[in-house]
């Protein structure tokens, strides 16, 4: 029977566990974007938040299917170490005493005629408060879907709208876990708007477009490279920011898509120093139209047992005694969405995993320059723990 997972951005624990779950979710959107940069153009995920949805159905797993998604996953120790990991930083994130508002929120709707085990409901609810929301996915399965996907619009401030598509619940679904994300931030040094103007972007090598453009010329973290620039922009307060990767060359994206990874990119944070830079960054917005469906791709990574409706082993979350009535994996869906400009930064996601049943430094002489004029790549940090909360790139500012 169809399992149904949403889930968003985990957060923080003690530094150990924070550090360590925010590593291994790291390491898997790494894995996660290198199989989606073939998708052309503008591009955003929230690895957390895939991560997330995924971990709390492998908190049911049993068997290969367990132990495949713990590799893919990039997971050490139980799922009860993660599911409380990923709590604790949820707290932390969520701290209304930061000067961002950062939510994460997290629903159970499951068949009301459906038995699940308590364990898990209880383990969901303590890591996530994730409460179980009766719904009737088998006689009225558009009217589940509609629910499920209000409620992400509604925990999102509307910023992720259908990220379950017609058809991708019907009769046969049992659970949808669902979590999402929603990120309101300020620069701690904002852009002024009347420095803003048209200027060129080269989206490729032969042809370029006017953007706005933002300027700025400030101290900020940052590091030339031998082949790119990194550039951090902190938020208000400073517990989150957003990194910037530009690569010297107009054309050269897809060589750094390539070549960059997890601990590359820890090693490149490790190295910024405060610089006075000359920034030129377009406002961009990323919102795609449609939701990732991410089931194939998860597969190719390593988690085929657990779309295999003969294989899976989900007992832990709900185990009848009819074997056709047992859960696998079908859909993942994600769908993440980012808009920054003069003044700071808004972003949202949304995974839905779908189950059915078997059936500082002095200032230089003179400043640096980081001219995102060309493909760059951007991801949102908790700087505390390291978790990426967003990746993605921009191939064309002038379109979403």
């Amino acid at each position: 029977m169809p399992l149904f997972l949403i889930a968003a951005t985990p957060p923080e624990g003690p530094r150990d566990d924070m550090t360590g779950l925010a590593g291994s979710s790291n390491a898997f959107g790494f894995d996660l974007y290198r199989r989606l940069r073939a998708n052309p153009g503008n591009l955003v995920v929230s690895p957390a938040s895939v991560s997330t949805a995924l971990a709390m159905a492998w908190g049911g797993a049993q068997g290969e299917t367990a132990a495949q998604m713990k590799q893919v996953l990039h997971f050490d120790g139980p799922p009860a170490a993660a599911m409380q990991a990923s709590g604790k930083i949820t707290t932390a994130l969520t701290d209304r005493s930061r000067p961002i508002v950062f939510r994460i929120a997290n629903r159970l709707f499951g068949e009301k005629a459906y038995r699940f085990e308590p364990a898990f409901l209880e383990a969901t609810r303590a890591a996530y408060g994730a409460a179980l929301e009766p719904v009737d996915f088998r006689g009225a399965p558009e009217g589940a879907r509609a629910l499920i996907n209000g409620w992400v619009e509604g925990q999102t401030e509307k910023r992720i709208r259908d990220l379950v598509p017609p058809g991708g619940v019907n009769a046969q679904t049992r659970l949808a876990i669902v979590n999402a994300i929603y990120f309101l931030g300020d620069w701690q040094e904002p852009f002024k708007k009347e420095a803003t103007r048209p200027e060129p972007f080269f989206t490729s090598a032969a042809e370029k477009k006017d953007v706005p453009t933002m300027h700025h010329r400030e101290h900020f973290r940052f590091v030339e490279k031998d082949g790119f620039k990194a550039l951090e922009l902190p938020y208000k307060g400073g517990s989150l920011s957003m990194l910037l990767v530009l690569p010297d060359r107009v054309d050269g994206l897809s060589a750094l898509e390539h070549s960059l990874t997890a601990p590359g990119l820890d090693a490149v944070v490790k190295t910024l120093t405060s610089t006075r830079v000359v920034v030129a960054l377009p406002k961009f917005e990323v919102n795609p139209p449609g939701s990732l469906s991410l089931g194939a791709v998860l597969q190719t990574m390593g988690m085929a047992a657990a779309f295999d409706r003969q294989q899976a082993d989900f007992t832990g979350i709900a185990n009848p005694s009819d074997p056709d009535d047992r859960l696998f994996i079908s859909k993942v869906f994600h769908k993440a969405f980012v808009k920054v400009d003069e003044k700071g930064t808004e972003a949202a996601a949304a995974t839905a995993v779908i189950m059915l049943r078997d059936g500082s430094a002095p200032p230089k002489e003179k400043p640096a320059e980081f001219r995102a004029d060309h493909p760059f790549l951007f991801f949102i940090r908790d700087n505390a723990s390291g978790m990426l909360l967003f990746m993605g790139r921009v191939a064309d500012p002038s379109r979403k």
